[in-house]
């Protein structure tokens, strides 16, 4: 029946001249409480949030993360050795082997370490800036016995100062510094092997030439100046209290004794301090995770680093993680035990004299390798902490 167009339509019903359209779209059903129910998607239509295989992409992705991770790590590790290898390998050697009887190897390491005013290495400006002068031939400002034990013990180093009144096999009495000047190391090794009964494992030497440059190395060292020091033939100027020295201020330091109340004692002792606080300085971050700065410090060190022919890396690093032990007040710092700062020697000259009986007490304690948790009685004990 045709429709009067006057008639008015109902909503949503098309009209004379539209077409009915049928939508075959599955419509939601209508719940019972009259919400709409969500449309159902077919489980192949992941959507564009949800790309196919992204499981697996996301393994395969994080599997290229570790693989780089570990490559860079590995690469790290290498580099780290590879680095004090490398500079094992420019280490000047020299020949410290004693001829003749020597102690009996005993139980513990013991190394001599020590410290040469040679000023080789340093330049004509250098040797001006720092004050050193132009003295020829070798000395030992430095003679420490470094004891590391394997009884448990704590790491121990011995200050045997340089005016020490010993005697020299072959050569009479003198001060111990004198053994270095007429027979270099080989000497020097047996001089403190026969006059402390220790059996020495292996023989470190630094001189002047590359002390300064390893300070530089790591940025400067932190140290804590007991007293204000002035002392024109160190080349210093400095004020007591907290400071960081660069390679010029900690030379001149190390070097001084002349202002120092306590002569040849007070000046090992702030070695002792020094050394520790370098190793300490040198463990840092700062130092090792910097790759320009530890390769730095490992030729530095190299520069003006002399050992026996003996002495392996193995026998340095021991050494090292000594000094760094003092510094952390892990270790002990000592100075061998003295009667008399200014014993008048045959010769007229004034001297240091050991106390016979203490220092043969210390020595043999360390000899037997018996842990030492505190410093013998009488034995001078300065500069092991660094505040």
């Amino acid at each position: 029946m045709p429709t009067d167009p006057s008639t008015p339509r109902r909503p949503g019903t098309p009209g004379r001249d539209e077409a009915y359209v049928v939508d075959t779209r599955r419509r939601p059903k209508r719940p019972r409480g009259g919400a709409v129910a969500p449309p159902r998607h077919d489980e192949r239509d992941l959507g564009p949030t949800a790309p196919p295989h992204e499981p697996r992409y996301r393994w395969r992705k994080g599997r290229i993360a570790l693989v780089v991770l570990l490559v860079l790590l590995v690469a790290w590790i290498g580099f780290m050795v590879w680095v004090p290898m490398q500079a094992w390998g420019a280490v000047n050697k020299v020949d410290n082997i004693p001829d003749g009887e020597r102690p009996t190897d005993t139980s513990g390491y013991n190394y001599l370490l020590v410290g040469s005013d040679s000023r080789e290495g340093l330049t004509k400006e250098q040797r001006k800036k720092y004050a050193t002068g132009n003295a020829a031939g070798n000395r030992t400002d430095t003679i420490m016995l470094v004891h590391v034990p394997e009884s448990g013990g704590k790491p121990v180093m011995v200050s045997l100062p340089r005016d020490s009144y010993v005697p020299i096999p072959g050569h009479g009495s003198n001060k111990i510094n004198a053994a270095y000047s007429i027979g270099g190391p080989k000497l020097l090794t047996d001089t403190v092997e026969q006059v402390t009964g220790i059996h020495i494992d292996g023989y470190i030497e630094i001189g002047l030439g590359g002390f300064a440059s390893v300070v530089d190395s790591v940025g400067g060292v932190d140290i804590c100046v007991a007293r204000d020091m002035n002392d024109k033939k160190a080349g210093i100027d400095l004020k007591k209290g907290c400071q960081t020295l660069d390679g010029g201020n900690a030379l001149g330091y190390v070097r001084s004794r002349y202002e120092d109340p306590l002569g040849d004692i007070g000046r090992a002792a702030r070695q002792r301090q020094f050394l520790g606080a370098l190793m300490k300085k040198a463990a840092t971050p700062s130092t090792v995770l910097i790759p320009w700065r530890y390769k730095s410090f490992a030729d530095a060190s190299a520069a003006g680093l002399a050992v026996g022919q003996e002495t392996g890396i193995a026998d340095a690093v021991r050494v090292l993680q000594a000094m760094r032990a003092v510094s952390n007040d892990e270790g002990l710092s000592l100075s061998v035990p003295t009667s008399d700062l200014a014993y008048r020697t045959s010769a007229g000259a004034l001297a240091v004299k050991w106390d016979t009986e203490r220092a043969k007490a210390l020595f043999r304690a360390l000899k037997d390798d018996e842990p030492l948790t505190e410093p013998p009685p009488g034995t001078t004990v300065e500069g092991a902490k660094n505040s």
